[in-house]
Parts: C-alpha cells; sequence; structure tokens
C-alpha cells in the first residue's frame, strides 16, 4: 500500500490511518495478550503484538511495518513502567516490521515460502537485537540467554498465526 500512495490528500491520510490502527494494534496485542516467562535473566515475554506487527508489514509494506512495531512497542515499554527498554524496543522491533515488509515486497515467489522467510528474518532480528541489549542493559554476557526462548517462541507463534493469513488478507484488501 504505502508503495502505492498517491500525492492525494485521500491517500495520505489513509495512510495515517492505517499507520496509527497498526500501532494501536500492535500496542494492544502487546499489553494484553502476554505471560511473562519465569526463566533466567529477565525471562522473556511472550506476546501477540507480533502478530498486528507481522500483517502490518506483509500487508502493507515496510513503512508501516516499521511504524507499528517501533511506536507500537515502543509505547507499550513505557506505558508498562519498562522505559529504559523503549529505546531499544522502537530500534529492535522497528527494524523487524521494516524487514518483514521489505522482504514481503521484494522478494518474488510463493507468499507462504516469502512470508515464512520475512519471520525467520525477523526472529533474527529479535533475538540477536535483545540480546545485545540485555548485555547492554545488565554488562553480562550469559544472563541474557534466558530470554532467548521467549523470544523465539512469541515471533514463531505470530508467524504460524500471520502467515496462513496475509497473502489471502493482501489480495482481498487489493481488490
Amino acid at each position: 500500500m504505502n508503495s502505492t500512495l498517491s500525492s492525494t490528500g485521500i491517500s495520505k491520510t489513509k495512510a495515517i490511518v492505517i499507520n496509527a490502527l497498526f500501532i494501536a494494534l500492535t500496542l494492544v496485542a502487546t499489553m494484553f495478550i502476554n505471560i511473562r516467562l519465569p526463566i533466567m535473566g529477565n525471562g522473556g515475554l511472550i506476546h501477540l503484538g507480533n502478530v498486528p506487527l507481522f500483517i502490518a508489514a506483509m500487508v502493507y509494506g515496510k513503512k508501516t511495518g516499521f511504524v507499528a512495531g517501533a511506536f507500537g512497542m515502543g509505547l507499550f515499554d513505557l506505558i508498562s513502567g519498562w522505559a529504559v527498554w523503549s529505546p531499544f524496543t522502537f530500534l529492535i522491533v522497528g527494524a523487524m516490521g521494516f524487514a518483514v515488509g521489505l522482504i514481503s515486497e521484494k522478494v518474488p515467489g510463493k507468499r507462504v515460502i516469502v512470508n515464512s522467510l520475512a519471520v525467520a528474518c525477523a526472529l533474527i532480528i529479535k533475538v540477536v537485537g535483545y540480546y545485545f541489549a540485555e548485555v547492554a542493559l545488565y554488562g553480562n554476557w550469559i544472563q541474557p540467554i534466558g530470554s532467548i526462548p521467549g523470544n523465539v517462541m512469541q515471533v514463531v507463534i505470530a508467524g504460524i498465526i500471520v502467515v496462513p493469513l496475509a497473502g489471502r488478507l493482501k489480495k482481498t484488501l487489493d481488490r
């Protein structure tokens, strides 16, 4: 969608509304549909915020994916009392949304395979990004390993939900 926006005010307004909608959906899904894992270190938080984030990126593209992830989950950190995480989340989850949207937009092939590749890329960004964020915050190279299972689970679960739906949803919305 973002790549096909014309310069009319209606299309810009529609893009703003879609971005705002996916920021809100990502925030709400992260805030209210989550489980904290009782593992070492930060433990990890499993949430469904990646579901609207991946839908935004796969259906509307890299810009909407970035905006939904960066602002939706960044706001979650601020609202939830984890403000120290917000800058890391903004960059990491924004990069996840951008990468998923970019791959979904640019890589040719069967949508299920392309979108699965996009989710795999997001998984790598999340695990590596949050590992180094925790190293920076905790000053420890071992403790962040405890958050990896939660990060993997939340991306895999979101991928299982979104990948089969995203291609169909995009086709429906393009009509």
